[in-house]
């Protein structure tokens, strides 16, 4: 198991080292929107999936080889919730050890009223959670959590989370057309959101293959209003492709990347030809066509490859 991927461009960190936590597409959630697909292994016990010293030699061979100059952050996020794994608190303070670029956490915010995952991640300098939802119906429809999980208790999490974090808080809202970008959806999520002590809010839309048709992005004017309404930063634009990968060939190095961030075509060409060489791309498009663990989807206009667990 590979628990450090990329480097992956990212649209609010520039270059990010992913660490992964986790199997793949296991969740409490199942939002409609999610780039990897439907959620697989929907569960809400927190658990260690991997020995911490697993994924700490990995991020330590990783540093070793590449230095700190090829990635601007460390991200904890992976391919479903990454607070889901425990012990946070070891992986954090190993990573501290090998290097001084800031630590973030990417998560759907659904646990940060457990006061063992508070402490466990109190030594993180940024959090991101995601609102998406403001009551329970738009919760249901949006996010498609775990029966266990009540909105208002996730959101209450939320807000006494970020009141009681030394780190920094950047809240991301993913708006779905039809879903929750109306004016009257937009106030309501205002109203959440002025209760969150947060120090930037992101307006993120979906910009991949989501995991059910119909998701759609919201038009120009939309975005435009709720950047306005939200105080937020709009990011539906794709980050300029800058990958890198420690694998030794070219199915392994997209792959590795594709299960937690599904590629464009456009990429993965890019990447292949960097790292490989001209003619690299054709031949792995020809390997991967025969790959029954690969999806290829068309989605605004363009040819994106994501992973896909076989069942």
């Amino acid at each position: 198991m590979t628990h450090v991927y990329g480097v992956v461009p990212s649209r609010r960190l520039g270059r990010s080292l992913g660490v992964s936590t986790i199997p793949f597409k296991t969740c409490n959630y199942s939002c409609i929107y999610c780039q990897l697909g439907r959620t697989t292994n929907m569960t809400n016990t927190r658990t260690s999936f991997y020995p911490p010293g697993e994924i700490i030699n990995q991020v330590r061979d990783f540093v070793n080889e590449k230095g700190d100059e090829s990635f601007d952050v460390v991200t904890v996020v992976g391919e479903g919730e990454p607070t889901l794994y425990r012990p946070l608190d070891q992986l954090a303070e190993a990573i501290r050890k090998l290097t001084f670029k800031p630590l973030v956490l990417i998560t759907n915010g659904s646990l940060l009223f457990d006061e063992d995952l508070r402490d466990e991640i109190s030594g993180f300098d940024i959090v991101m959670p995601t609102l998406d939802a403001y009551d329970q119906e738009s919760f249901r429809c949006i996010n498609r959590p775990l029966g266990k999980l009540e909105y208002e208790e996730v959101y209450e999490g939320l807000v006494d989370f970020s009141r009681k974090f030394d780190g920094e808080l950047w809240l991301e809202v993913m708006l779905v057309k039809g879903y929750n970008d109306d004016e009257e959806s937009l106030m309501l999520l205002k109203e959440r959101i002025s209760r969150v002590k947060t120090e930037r809010v992101y307006i993120n839309v979906p910009a991949r293959p989501p995991a059910e048709d119909g998701v759609k992005i919201p038009d120009i004017a939309t975005l435009k209003l709720a950047r306005e309404l939200l105080g937020a930063t709009s990011i539906e634009n794709l980050p300029v492709s800058n990958f890198l990968s420690r694998e030794s060939d070219a199915e392994s190095t997209v792959i590795e990347i594709i299960k937690r961030h599904p590629m464009s075509q456009e990429d993965i060409e890019s990447l292949l030809r960097s790292r490989f060489g001209p003619g690299s791309a054709e031949v792995f498009f020809e390997k991967l066509s025969s790959r029954g663990d690969v999806e290829r989807c068309e989605y605004v206009g363009k040819i994106f490859y994501r992973y896909r667990s076989i069942l």
